[in-house]
């Protein structure tokens, strides 16, 4: 017996994994990490959270129970994007 995929993810954005280091998103077929030395937010967050992510417009994910909201653009780049205050 095979299993085969009959058709797309229904899911706009997924987590795929969690780790010590960081998570990855997929979306739009292309998988993302986003380690918890560039976004630290996620550090100390519950799993529940995590997965707790919603696509706010085209280009960018909200994660509603954290407050959190990220571009797309900030993932591909996120030297373009410093956490620091000035």
């Amino acid at each position: 017996m095979t299993l085969s995929m009959l058709g797309k993810s229904t899911f706009q954005v997924e987590v795929t994994n969690i780790d010590q280091f960081g998570f990855w998103i997929l979306f739009q077929e292309k998988e993302y990490f986003l380690p918890y030395t560039d976004f630290p937010w996620f550090k100390n967050a519950k799993i529940d959270d995590i997965f707790n992510v919603q696509l706010s417009s085209p280009d960018h994910l909200y994660w509603p129970s954290l407050d959190i909201d990220l571009s797309l653009e900030s993932l591909t780049h996120p030297e373009l994007y410093p956490l620091t205050y000035k």
